[in-house]
């Protein structure tokens, strides 16, 4: 094996070992005399762990630190004519090279291979549906609509635009649906409403709509069916449906095992398939859920495109719907839209004349109903959702810290704690207070002979979600880790490993016992003795501790953890230090997760105004396909 050069050493100290050692095999089968090819081979590995798709070689080249997440001195070891060397890496050369330079000549991009596939495997995907014909609108369409969203007094003012009605309207007629929106904006109820619609011309028309519900983790999945549920009760008599299978996992729906990329795609019996919490979907799923799905069934992703990306490589929500608030729609499609639903969009028509396919299929719903825009939480989740570092400035200023003695008072819908240490006496005193009415509500089920009944389990684990602390990091003094070990010893509980009330996250799939990655229980007492009690489709599945061995104590959850929920009162907990972690992303995904209260805890305001001002942009080909594009 060819013995890297001392430059290709430096440029890569602050890989990881795999990057290295994927470097040096390629080095080892091909061997280059260029140092600057094993560090691209290296970076390229190294992008694909850190969620990128691929190498962005123009912005290696006008800006390393920030696209690899390196320290200034770190990337000042690279070579400075380092994206040159791309031209002639022999690792791209041939139809199964395993690396692969693609992209226009200005902007190239060096991919995995698997990656690359994985890519192109979605570009054509979607190419291919929204290239099929759109479906005839039966002539009573505009009267169900109008059943499903009563009119509005007619108005020019996009702000009194009717998106959900766009959103049903546009999905009805095409096999290609993304509808992106903030919490609370309606994604939910807009697809139970297109639902009830597409049943009642199914039923007109005497065949059957073969429905298949599913989101990326069983605790999303779970959400989204108890939200279908409460939709459904509030539809118009003359339109109401029944309440179609239950939602399932993507890994379930796609028949995902360890060996399923060497595997074909069966595709699904189905005429729509829903997927909801779209942005936590990696590039590799993607490409498997659109292989899966027939052009002849209407797919709708429903998402929040500024959420948190998936945790595996790629960022296909967030990439498709860039752009989406311009709208970016055709005269043609304003035109349909007024034509069907009396909803003026001629502000959202791209000013150039130039529209993207993809802007056609794209819907972005606006008005939050869980928190207004001039409430505390909705201030807070703008301003840091659109980066703007003096409005969050502000917003501190007024949001006076909370001492210890004031801690109950939560006189404002955001409160702020300016903590130097975890722990603190004024944290355990709010962590306390949040779950007060659980621990009452607890208390008797702590009696020797007490047996907890499945009522009083659903009762239990819906009050216990009333409060949450979240945290940015995993490890360290400010992580998960080390805040459920403090929280533990401020709710009383002792050294046992289960306790009555000990509320544990599931942490691995396990389809025996029913349990998916996500799925939060709680200890209680049976006549047969401790049982751990999850909340299923609106029953209770009692399960025997010894049989959990993929759980966690979840007093603190991670906020990717915290994806696809929701939470009356949330504690976010930000470290003292920054950390590549911390973006505007991830702290806009924490303070959304509250529906009437947040508690911003902060080391340090300056970490808080760093973070938001961190974007995360993940390198990718796919925004060539988006309505900015």
């Amino acid at each position: 094996m060819s013995t890297p050069t001392p430059l290709s050493h430096t440029a890569l100290a602050a890989c990881t070992a795999l990057d290295r050692a994927f470097a040096e095999f390629l080095q080892s089968q091909v061997p280059s005399t260029d140092p600057r090819h094993l560090v691209l081979a290296a970076l390229t590995s190294h992008q694909m762990g850190r969620g990128h798709t691929c190498l962005d070689l123009q912005a290696l080249q006008a800006q390393p630190a920030a696209l690899l997440g390196w320290t200034a001195a770190q990337a000042q070891a690279l070579p400075s004519d380092l994206s040159a060397a791309a031209a002639s890496l022999p690792w791209c050369q041939g139809e199964g090279a395993p690396l692969v330079l693609a992209g226009p000549a200005h902007a190239p991009l060096l991919y995995l291979r698997r990656a690359y596939q994985a890519e192109q495997s979605v570009m054509q995907a979607l190419r291919a549906r929204m290239a099929q014909p759109v479906w005839d609108m039966p002539g009573d369409t505009a009267a169900h609509l109008n059943a499903l969203f009563p009119p509005q007094s007619p108005t020019p003012m996009p702000a009194q635009i009717d998106w959900q009605k766009v959103a049903c309207a546009l999905a009805a007629r095409s096999s290609l649906t993304l509808i992106t929106g903030g919490p609370g904006t309606g994604k939910t109820t807009t697809v139970v409403r297109l639902l009830a619609l597409l049943t009642a011309q199914a039923r007109a028309a005497a065949q059957p709509l073969r429905i298949r519900l599913a989101a990326p983790t069983g605790k999303a999945a779970s959400r989204l069916g108890e939200s279908i549920q409460s939709a459904i009760a509030h539809l118009p008599p003359t339109l109401r449906i029944e309440a179609p299978p239950a939602p399932e996992t993507l890994h379930r729906l796609l028949q995902f095992t360890p060996d399923a990329p060497l595997r074909e795609v069966p595709e699904l019996a189905c005429d729509v398939v829903v997927v909801d919490e779209a942005s936590m979907i990696d590039l590799e799923m993607m490409a498997r859920l659109l292989a899966a799905v027939p052009l002849s069934a209407r797919l709708i992703l429903l998402g929040d495109k500024d959420q948190l990306a998936s945790v595996e490589a790629g960022a296909v929500m967030a990439q498709l719907c860039e752009g989406a608030a311009l709208g970016g729609y055709s005269a043609e499609t304003a035109d349909w839209i007024q034509a069907h639903t009396g909803q003026d969009v001629r502000a959202f028509v791209s000013p150039t004349g130039r529209s993207a396919a993809l802007a056609q299929h794209t819907v972005m719903l606006r008005h939050s109903r869980r928190f207004a825009a001039d409430s505390g939480i909705g201030q807070w989740a703008l301003a840091v959702n659109a980066g703007e570092v003096k409005a969050v400035k502000t917003l501190l200023a007024e949001c006076a810290a909370t001492s210890a003695a004031q801690a109950s008072l939560f006189a404002a819908d955001v409160d702020m704690l300016n903590v130097p240490r975890w722990p603190h006496p004024a944290l355990a005193q709010v962590v306390r207070q949040g779950w007060s009415a659980w621990s009452d509500l607890l208390a008797p089920w702590r009696a020797p002979s007490a047996v907890c009944s499945d009522a009083a389990a659903m009762a239990l684990l819906q009050r216990f979600a009333d409060f949450q602390v979240l945290c940015a990091l995993r490890s360290g003094p400010w992580g998960v880790v080390h805040v459920n070990q403090c929280i533990s010893r401020w709710m009383g509980e002792g050294a046992e490993t289960w306790y009555i009330g000990r509320p544990v996250m599931v942490t691995r799939n396990d389809p025996n016992l029913k349990l998916m990655n996500g799925d939060v229980g709680l200890c209680l007492p049976t006549a047969n003795g401790l049982r751990v009690a999850f909340a299923q489709a609106g029953h209770i599945r009692w399960v025997l501790p010894s049989r959990l061995d993929a759980v966690e104590t979840v007093w603190a959850m991670t906020v990717h953890k915290s994806q696809g929920s929701e939470f009356a009162h949330v504690l976010l907990v930000l470290p003292d230090t920054p950390s590549p972690v911390l973006t505007r992303e991830l702290i806009y995904t924490g303070i959304t997760r509250a529906k009437t209260r947040l508690t911003l805890v902060l080391a340090s305001q300056s970490v808080l105004l760093q973070a938001t001002a961190t974007r995360v942009l993940r390198s990718g080909g796919l925004s060539e396909l988006s309505p900015e594009n």
